[in-house]
């Protein structure tokens, strides 16, 4: 892993603007930041004096939660602001209340938003950095950047692993985030699930697509479960959870197609019984909430450098733009 500093971002708005360093960049902090949380004095005094508002258009609680915990260990004063308790309810627009929190003299918005786009629109009209917690079904960054991190603790370089990504990819912007990440790191990535939720234009990504379930989980490194998103879903999509399950469900027969050191990931939240049984879920093989915990740590390594190029452009009196 380099340790040379590779940041030219003002915002963190999608993995597939970042490169290959840039991502390397991100978990180097983590792996430093994580040092921290053996410590009896966990609070670091990175970003003292800064405040971070958590702008939640959408539910959240690993994220949001996440975000706040890692302003926190920082040092920074959090405010999370939830829609309905702000004023989009009163026919506010986004850009409204944006302006308005950078006028507060906020340092730094954290958004998650349900509309596709929403986080990079902020980011190219404020001065302030952005920081993406999921825009719909589009992207997901902080996410793929904490998953990428946990595989390379387990497994080391990703470069010739296969990763297979089981589930909803069509309505899921941590597959579309994590498929940008992994490719950049030399993974091989295969996409699995029923017909309706994989569509063909991901293989324009460099995915592999089956249907199979027994081939894509034979050789794979990692097997990534995906929330079947029942939110963003219509009833055409599959008849019954009961056919993704009979079909498609990691259960103990089906962990046996498994390699013996291959581990099995969920971004939660995680349908007990849905996507997997409870027994795979709290096995050795998982590592889901090792992803909590390099939630933590991932989003302290995002917030710090989004906030340190910010310095430093304000001290070039550079563009706001990235």
């Amino acid at each position: 892993m380099s340790t040379t500093t590779t940041w030219r971002h003002k915002d963190l708005t999608s993995i597939e603007r970042l490169t290959r360093e840039e991502i390397e960049t991100v978990h180097h902090y983590a792996a430093q930041f994580k040092q921290s949380l053996g410590r009896t004095q966990k609070k670091l005094p990175t970003l003292r004096g800064k405040t971070v508002i958590n702008l939640f258009i959408e539910p959240s609680t690993r994220t949001r939660v996440a975000f706040e915990i890692a302003a926190k260990r920082l040092s920074a004063d959090v405010t999370t602001i939830e829609e309905a308790a702000s004023s989009l309810v009163k026919g506010e627009s986004l850009r409204d209340t944006a302006e308005v929190i950078q006028a507060l003299n906020a340092d730094l918005i954290v958004m998650r938003h349900r509309s596709p786009g929403s986080a990079d629109y902020l980011g190219k009209i404020l001065n302030i950095p952005v920081i993406n917690a999921g825009d719909g079904a589009h992207e997901h960054p902080t996410q793929a950047l904490l998953d990428t991190f946990t595989m390379k603790e387990r497994l080391g370089d990703l470069a010739g692993r296969k990763v297979t990504i089981l589930g909803d990819i069509l309505f899921s912007r941590v597959a579309r985030s994590n498929i940008w990440a992994l490719k950049k790191l030399g993974a091989h990535i295969t996409l699995c699930g029923p017909a309706t939720l994989i569509p063909e234009s991901f293989r324009s990504l460099g995915c592999e697509i089956t249907h199979n379930l027994r081939a894509a989980l034979a050789d794979a490194d990692v097997v990534m479960l995906l929330r079947i998103q029942h939110e963003r879903q219509a009833s055409t999509h599959f008849p019954s959870l009961g056919e993704y399950k009979a079909l498609y469900s990691l259960n103990e027969e089906r962990a046996s197609w498994l390699k013996p050191d291959a581990i099995i990931m969920h971004p939660g939240p995680v349908n007990r019984g849905v996507e997997i049984d409870s027994a795979l879920a709290d096995s050795k093989q998982s590592v889901i909430l090792e992803q909590v915990t390099n939630g933590i740590v991932t989003r302290m390594a995002a917030l710090f450098l989004c906030l340190t190029k910010a310095n430093e452009l304000n001290n070039a009196q550079a563009p706001a733009q990235s």
